[in-house]
């Protein structure tokens, strides 16, 4: 099997990286050049070096007999049932023979990473009251990889997209994205794999869902007229949903019958023992290892979900894993040390943040429904921003869109200015002076932009400060703070 790899430009995990399989299908994206970095970022970031591989398991699998008697799988399959149905069929079958023949490498490196991960998604699991084998399907969903990243923009060991990823409290920016924090991004799926089987009360379906989405089962369930199991609406699924139920079947029997299939230990991958420090301020990774004897390896690995060797500037405390004996080195001289990490890079990384497409640092986002006669570049003239920033902040492969559709616009505070044509609507075109009761009561399609120009000397990070927000979503009837 062909592995390609694609080099994800700014993400710095140093780690060795293993290929991941390509699809096999005609439909299939397949990356085989290198995303090259900018003169600037080159210069900021020339010790980088990873490899992020891109890939899909195959999804269509010819069951050809071997050696596997398939009575005997069958047996096997039975006997580690628990509460999710391992049904056996040629095509379950097909997929064992490529976890455990075709490609053995795939397996060996699940064996090397399983235990870095496998205690996280047990905790959690166990916490949630869910069955015990869904760890297994982080191994189809990322290779447990917490930096992987699908076509789709899916990241991290779960696989979250942007937004269902916020609506389970997985924040992402520039800066950080949660989805690659292996403890918040497990909790996550557990939530979400949670409601999922609530919604469908079959846990094959619900496997199904978190796949594709809840909306493409509900649409196959309707086609097949409302059969309710897997295997009757199979036909009408999209055909990489159709593989995925058999992948974590398969996957499932491999982990259970390694050494049946001749599979020894050639080692873990294990990560440094670590301690944990909590930072409010900008710190820099490198200047901080080298300070304290770290390697700035293990600081990636122990960090997954930074990105570009540093912490911004926050309004609440980011829980970092460092090395114990970098901890240990740090109370000798904790002051001058955290002092000298918080300023070495931080106005370069502030420029490139601001500029990078799609970004979402330093800006606060608005919601634009799209009226007849707009196109993507009127809109991004308009809202002074880039048609290439629309389609990442919304997820879009083309340039096509319709009349009501709703565009997230991600608006720099500087440049509010710009849009104040397409706010008058909704704004005072004559800002008032804060009023005595300093206060404001949210009303119904209020932003913190729109709220900030009705009032001077008003600003979006004002509001939030005097309100201590992390984030820029408000609820109609909300008080907030305006004067002091």
């Amino acid at each position: 099997m062909r592995k390609q790899f694609l080099l994800a430009a700014f993400i710095t995990f140093s780690t060795l990286s293993y290929g991941q399989i390509a699809a096999q299908q005609p439909d299939s994206v397949v990356v085989d050049s290198l995303e090259v970095a900018t003169a600037e970022e080159e210069m900021l970031y020339k010790e980088d070096t990873v490899d992020f591989v891109y890939f899909a398991l195959p999804t269509e699998l010819e069951y050809i007999p071997g050696d596997d008697d398939p009575a005997i799988v069958q047996d096997r399959l039975v006997c580690i049932q628990k509460k999710i149905p391992l049904h056996y069929n040629d095509r379950i079958h097909a997929f064992i023979n490529y976890f455990t023949v075709k490609d053995r490498e795939y397996t060996k490196m699940i064996m090397r990473r399983k235990n870095l991960y496998f205690p996280i998604f047990e905790k959690y699991l166990a916490k949630y009251g869910l069955p015990d084998e869904l760890k297994y399907l982080s191994i189809i969903e990322s290779g447990l990889n917490p930096r992987a990243i699908s076509r789709a923009r899916a990241v991290g060991l779960w696989q979250f997209m942007s937004a269902t990823g916020k609506y389970y409290k997985l924040d992402n920016d520039w800066f950080i994205d949660e989805r690659m924090d292996p403890e918040k991004s497990t909790e996550s799926a557990c939530r979400y794999l949670r409601d999922l089987y609530n919604m469908f009360n079959d846990w094959e379906l619900a496997l199904a869902a978190y796949n594709t989405g809840p909306g493409n089962v509900k649409r196959a369930i309707r086609k097949s007229g409302y059969k309710r199991s897997f295997w009757e609406i199979y036909p009408n699924l999209p055909r990489e949903t159709r593989s995925y139920v058999p992948q974590f079947v398969a996957i499932t029997y491999t982990m259970n019958y390694l050494d049946e299939h001749n599979f020894y230990n050639e080692g873990e991958e294990m990560l440094v023992t670590s301690d944990t420090l909590h930072v409010k301020n900008y710190l820099h990774f490198e200047t901080f290892a080298n300070l304290t004897n770290a390697c700035l390896e293990d600081l990636q690995r122990l960090n997954p979900s930074i990105q570009h060797n540093a912490l911004p500037q926050s309004n609440k405390h980011y829980v970092l894993y460092v090395p114990k004996e970098s901890k240990e080195l740090l109370a000798l001289n904790r002051l001058a040390i955290l002092d000298s990490a918080s300023k070495v890079g931080r106005n370069e990384l502030q420029v490139l943040a601001k500029k990078s497409e799609g970004s979402i640092y330093g800006r606060d986002r608005m919601v634009y429904k799209v009226r007849s006669g707009d196109v993507l570049g009127s809109i991004a003239m308009r809202h002074g921003v880039r048609v290439n920033d629309l389609k990442k902040w919304n997820n879009m492969r083309s340039n096509t869109i319709r009349v009501g559709q709703r565009l997230n616009i991600w608006l720099r505070q500087s440049s509010a200015s710009s849009t104040s044509v397409v706010a008058s609507a909704k704004t005072n075109s004559n800002p008032i002076p804060v009023p005595n009761s300093k206060t404001y009561t949210v009303q119904p399609g209020d932003t913190l932009w729109n709220i900030s120009r009705k009032f001077e000397g008003l600003t979006i990070e004002k509001i939030k400060s005097l309100n201590k927000l992390d984030n820029t979503k408000l609820q109609p009837g909300q008080k907030l703070i305006i004067g002091i």
